[in-house]
């Protein structure tokens, strides 16, 4: 399962709750710009609207490079995310309670499909952000002191 996009800041500015695999509907030559490594999912979230539709807002998927002149391509347009009508019930109902939202952690590729991990996730406190800090660096210290004693 090769990862082509990933969301470094969603794991350190939410706590993840709950994790679903959803497909993407993307075009053809999005498909190859994504295959080349070529998209963000910095900034980005997900929304369902009253269709019971779920999208992708604000990843930037970038024009493959070889496919010719593309006069009305927007690298930022929402894109349609592909779950079960469960699914979408579910998390609309988790979207109706506060402090809950929606974001994307990776974009990868299972069987030759192009699929998108979201998570339902809950905002950290800036407390919490300092926390997780401390421990990076203590954890870092601990490897570097253990690796200078049996060298």
């Amino acid at each position: 399962m090769p990862v082509l996009a990933i969301n470094k800041k969603a794991k350190f500015d939410y706590e993840i709750l709950e994790t679903f695999e959803a497909g993407i509907a993307l075009s053809g030559q999005e498909v190859k710009s994504v295959r080349q490594k070529q998209a963000s999912l910095k900034g980005a979230y997900i929304t369902i609207n009253k269709n019971q539709e779920v999208f992708l807002i604000n990843a930037t998927i970038p024009a493959y490079k070889m496919a010719g002149p593309l006069p009305d391509y927007n690298p930022t347009r929402p894109r349609k995310l592909l779950l079960n009508q469960k699914e979408i019930t579910y998390l609309a109902g988790k979207l109706q309670q506060a402090g809950l939202t929606l974001v994307p952690i990776s974009l990868y590729t299972k069987h030759n499909k192009i699929k998108l991990e979201i998570a339902l996730v809950k905002g950290k406190k800036k407390a919490d952000k300092r926390q997780q800090i401390k421990e990076r660096d203590d954890k870092r210290k601990i490897q570097r002191l253990l690796k200078n004693k049996f060298q």
